[in-house]
């Protein structure tokens, strides 16, 4: 198995925010459809949907590319994401015109804790497994 070892990198670092969307959205279309929750996300949605899942696969891909020369935890490596998507994402939501609100505002630097937490776990664990899985570890 050492052919496509990055095309394999990729496939191992979209599963875990592919599978985390797929639930998402299955929750998200219950609660709109059969409960009528009144929050539209169609608008924005399209970065998280588009833009998350193809940067950890890529990101993964550069793991696996810098590991031999920089000796790095993945989970350390997973959690310097949110230093990338974070700015990505504020840059597609002022270009969109969604108004973010101030509740959202107060409760961003918890939810940035949060986020980096998460993703620390999400990528020493799940994407750690799925590189094994692929034979990348």
């Amino acid at each position: 198995m050492n052919q496509h070892r990055y095309l394999r990198a990729y496939m191992a670092g979209i599963v875990v925010p592919t599978a985390f969307f797929f639930i998402a959205a299955t929750a998200y279309i219950l609660f709109r459809l059969v409960y009528h929750f009144p929050v539209a996300v169609e608008r924005f949605i399209v970065f998280p949907l588009t833009v998350v899942p193809n940067a950890w696969g890529l990101w993964n891909v550069v793991f696996i590319f810098w590991r031999q020369r920089l000796q790095m935890p993945i989970g350390l490596h997973g959690a310097l994401l949110p230093f990338l998507l974070a700015p990505l994402g504020i840059v597609f939501t002022n270009l969109s015109n969604v108004t973010i609100p101030t509740f959202a505002v107060h409760f961003f630097p918890v939810a940035a804790a949060l986020a980096l937490i998460l993703y620390y776990l999400g990528w020493k664990y799940l994407v750690g497994y799925f590189n094994c899985v692929v034979g990348l570890a």
